[in-house]
């Protein structure tokens, strides 16, 4: 499990959006070389939450995980990205990544999808925290848009549905708690990397 605290960063804008986004977060080079990357690994069925549980009526697709020690760029330049982010429009107390990125595989064999969920949560054992809380999720687009049909990010915003682009390389953040989906893939691949940064608990 990551263990990757954030160096500290100033909050320069505050703004509540339903999501934000990096344009060009990863070049077609670095997607090209964390989907390789990612392939290599052994690809398991994506579980609900934070069970252990297989639920192909809510989520279908596959996941690999990468920590800080695989992709030895990665964690710096997510870590600057997300800063930069969060400074602009949340200001959330961040800590830093307490979780590894997940490699996630939509296939159009099974239809992949995810319905509506939020990732906001902690770990709960004998009544002691034992993860930081998600704050910021940010999921970075590794597929040509030209490669899948369906497969869209929509996020939930007080019941306006917003579908959020889909170019590769593109990082798009928004509160942990906010409702989002991925719609089913109905042609092709989509392959994207999630990263939940945390911080102390909401107060």
């Amino acid at each position: 499990m990551s263990k990757y605290q954030f160096h500290p960063a100033y909050a320069y804008r505050m703004n509540s959006e339903p999501y934000c986004c990096w344009h060009g977060a990863l070049d077609p080079h670095e997607c090209m070389e964390i989907i390789e990357h990612g392939n290599k690994k052994t690809l398991i069925d994506a579980t609900i939450n934070s069970s252990s549980n297989v639920n192909e009526e809510w989520r279908r697709s596959k996941v690999a995980w990468f920590n800080e020690h695989d992709v030895e760029w990665l964690y710096p330049k997510i870590e600057y990205i997300s800063q930069q982010l969060n400074g602009q429009f949340y200001d959330f107390d961040l800590w830093g990544f307490n979780e590894d990125m997940q490699y996630t595989v939509y296939e159009e064999s099974d239809e992949g999808f995810y319905d509506w969920h939020a990732d906001s949560y902690t770990t709960i054992e004998n009544n002691i925290d034992l993860r930081l809380p998600r704050k910021m999720s940010l999921t970075i687009q590794l597929s040509d848009p030209d490669d899948y049909e369906g497969g869209d990010l929509e996020i939930n915003a007080g019941g306006r549905i917003i579908k959020a682009p889909r170019t590769l390389g593109l990082a798009v953040a928004f509160p942990s708690y906010q409702l989002h989906r991925v719609t089913p893939v109905t042609k092709g691949t989509r392959r994207s990397l999630v990263v939940w940064i945390t911080g102390p608990r909401f107060r």
